[in-house]
């Protein structure tokens, strides 16, 4: 009876402290929790906090879903735990879209190109009814992050469409001819100011750089064809060429030799007419001389036209009936042998 007593009495305090000490334990674990997930709570606050925002964007900040502000580059504030949202736009970027092929990467310095063939977008039919395969580059860029985000759903696929549909068009209008030659700029230009008034029209915040032209080839089917037009084309272009270059030599060479004959003529003029001048010098001279001494003028004309003339008969031979050998007379050549 008192063993049963003690043993009772015993059992009773190592129960208590059990009791005691299981439930501070479980007062320390649940504070341990607690208290992880009050740091955890601070940390996801602190990391939604603050944002960055790099060099060639712009971010869109949202509260509640309505937007309140556009943020610079750099490191920013905002509420936390989903508050406030932010959607980044590529601003500065300038972004392109690839019609008629795909940029896959660059491999060893070297860009890389897709081998599928996309001719649903680059087959196109000219105004001639002829069918070219033409690829285009679309540059642009986001002047409007708002209008970017907020005015259409799908902004970059509206801009895809309307390209398509402008190039079409303005091939379309045009011979093919002019596509493959002479045209291709002109195409770019009116291409770029027709897609920049229709995404104005919609509002996008989109702003076309530049619209560029690839290959604008024939399809392979028609491509020996094309190229028989062309170099017929190239050779008639070569011929022109050279009937240009033939005329613009030939007619400096005419123009020279007419102004040469013409000048010529001209001084062939002026000496006859000099001349003339001075043989009616001479004469008028002359008769003034006759008219105050007659017999001396007329002896010396006599005297000066023999002087002209003898030089010029060469031998005079006189043949009498009598003599064997001729008479030579007046032998004037060879007194001008004789002479030094």
């Amino acid at each position: 009876m008192n063993q049963k007593r003690s043993q009772a009495v015993g059992g009773t305090p190592a129960k208590g402290l059990a009791d005691v000490f299981g439930a501070n334990a479980g007062k320390k674990s649940g504070g341990v929790v607690i208290g992880a997930i009050v740091i955890l709570l601070l940390i996801w606050i602190l990391a939604t906090s603050f944002y960055t925002v790099q060099p060639e964007e712009r971010a869109v900040v949202k509260r509640f879903g309505a937007v309140i502000k556009i943020t610079d580059p750099g490191l920013h504030f905002k509420l936390p735990m989903g508050i406030d949202q932010v959607q980044w736009v590529a601003t500065e970027r300038v972004l392109k879209q690839e019609f008629g092929f795909r940029t896959e990467g660059v491999r060893g310095g070297r860009t890389q190109y897709s081998q599928k063939a996309f001719e649903d977008e680059s087959l196109m039919l000219t105004g001639d009814l002829n069918i070219i395969d033409l690829e285009w580059v679309v540059q642009y860029r986001i002047n409007d992050p708002i209008k970017f985000l907020y005015s259409m759903r799908e902004p970059t696929q509206t801009l895809r469409d309307i390209s398509e549909s402008v190039m079409r068009r303005v091939v379309g209008n045009r011979l093919g001819s002019d596509v493959l030659t002479v045209g291709r700029v002109e195409i770019q230009q009116l291409g770029r100011d027709e897609m920049q008034q229709i995404m104005d029209r919609y509002d996008a915040g989109i702003h076309v750089i530049t619209v560029e032209l690839q290959d604008v080839v024939p399809p392979p089917a028609v491509q020996p064809a094309f190229n028989e037009v062309n170099e017929a084309r190239q050779e008639r272009e070569r011929m022109i060429n050279e009937a240009q270059k033939r005329v613009n030599q030939e007619i400096p060479r005419a123009e020279g030799q007419a102004l040469r004959t013409i000048a010529e003529a001209q001084g062939y003029a002026t000496e006859r007419v000099n001349r003339a001048l001075g043989e009616s010098t001479r004469f008028s001279a002359v008769l003034a001389e006759y008219q105050r001494v007659p017999e001396v003028t007329r002896s010396r004309l006599y005297l000066e036209a023999l002087a002209e003339i003898l030089p010029e008969i060469g031998q005079i031979l006189v043949v009498q009936e009598d003599q064997l050998a001729p008479l030579p007379l007046l032998n004037v050549d060879r007194n001008q042998e004789a002479q030094p």
